[in-house]
């Protein structure tokens, strides 16, 4: 080995050699550690745990809530307020890091399976939300979105932001740093649904290169007074301030926005029989998996909604979502209110899988640009 090789990094995960000081593998995302002089985020990295709120009769915190009416399921398995049946953990999970970032992730009405995944962690003024819908045209996508959520929540996790907010030309520093981590969060997730491809394939003993589990990624980063958001596919990100103008972060890699740039109006794109086919998605026959990104920096409280077409095929424009959402949101209480959003998309004819989650944000940092 020269003397140049040897400064240079080798990934664990995939064995590709990083650059000097690199902190995450430019082939599959996965962290290689922190820079010099700078510290990662002191936040968990273990899976937040299941929301299961007690029987309001009996205080038994082991009842299992109903995903369609928030109701008990009684021991025969089914809803004893409204009859439907119970669903398994992977059908209906919630997660609350922190008591200002909670989601709800649930199966639907029509379908079979939940083939949505999302994957929270927050602590202090940090939270991350990643939300993957898996394709459900592919076998097995929701082991793929699974995978996918927990790789990427890990990546931003594992980043520590760069410099200070009181520093002059901080701001533009912290979200060129966030972009660089979210696209190595989507590489990982990436790897992640490659991996799940190939153990499937070696457990099954079949061949999933013809028709490979595959999802959509979205996810959102809060730092301070910072957003920053990246996807691939048609899930979203939504800030949605408490006055002001809502706006929708993400932008579609899908047909129904090719056709809205060309002039086609937002109802009719969104209504056709096409307007689902993503142009961008994360599996093994994806031919980009470096996310798109965004940043904003919220002047004042609001909330940062992550979601599924399940949750926005009812409600796109965010100044409707931002009306809908106010209308649960008068506890303050993220859970709650992601816990709403499930419910009422269910009454709406819960037509696929629903994934809501919320930070409830509230700058507090003036940032220097």
């Amino acid at each position: 080995m020269s003397a140049d090789d040897s400064s240079l990094a080798r990934c664990p995960n995939c064995g590709e050699n990083a650059a000097p000081r690199a902190r995450f593998c430019e082939n599959c995302g996965t962290p290689l550690g922190s820079a010099e002089g700078t510290a990662p985020s002191e936040v968990t990295l273990e899976p937040a745990p299941t929301v299961v709120d007690p029987d309001p009769a009996t205080g038994d915190s082991s009842a299992r809530r109903c995903g369609a009416c928030g109701g008990t399921i009684a021991p025969d398995g089914y809803c004893a307020d409204c009859g439907t049946p119970g669903q398994s953990e992977r059908d209906h999970f919630e997660e609350r890091p922190a008591d200002w970032v909670a989601g709800v992730c649930d199966r639907g009405v029509r379908h079979a399976r939940n083939e949505d995944a999302m994957a929270l962690a927050a602590g202090g003024t940090f939270a991350a939300l990643v939300v993957c819908d898996g394709v459900s045209s592919a076998p097995d996508s929701d082991i793929a979105s699974l995978a996918a959520s927990r790789a990427a929540r890990d990546v931003l996790v594992a980043y520590g932001p760069e410099g200070s907010s009181s520093v002059e030309g901080a701001t533009s520093r912290r979200v060129a740093g966030w972009t660089y981590a979210m696209v190595a969060a989507s590489r990982a997730a990436s790897q992640a649904v490659r991996g799940a491809a190939e153990q499937l394939a070696a457990t099954k003993g079949k061949d999933v290169t013809d028709d490979p589990p595959s999802c959509t990624f979205v996810a959102a980063v809060v730092d301070q007074g910072l957003v920053v958001a990246g996807w691939l596919g048609d899930s979203r990100v939504y800030w949605l301030p408490d006055s002001g103008q809502a706006e929708q972060l993400s932008v579609d890699d899908s047909w129904a926005q090719e056709m809205i740039a060309a002039g086609v109006p937002r109802a009719q794109a969104e209504t056709s029989p096409q307007a689902h086919a993503i142009t961008r998605w994360l599996g093994p026959d994806a031919p980009d998996t470096d996310a798109r990104c965004a940043a904003t920096v919220p002047s004042g409280p609001g909330w940062l909604l992550v979601c599924s077409d399940g949750l926005w095929n009812y409600c796109s424009d965010a100044h409707e979502m931002n009306d809908l959402v106010r209308r649960f949101a008068g506890s303050g209480d993220p859970h709650t209110t992601a816990a709403a959003l499930v419910r009422w998309a269910n009454a709406q004819g819960g037509r696929d899988n629903i994934t809501a989650a919320l930070a409830r944000v509230s700058p507090t940092v003036t940032e220097q640009r």
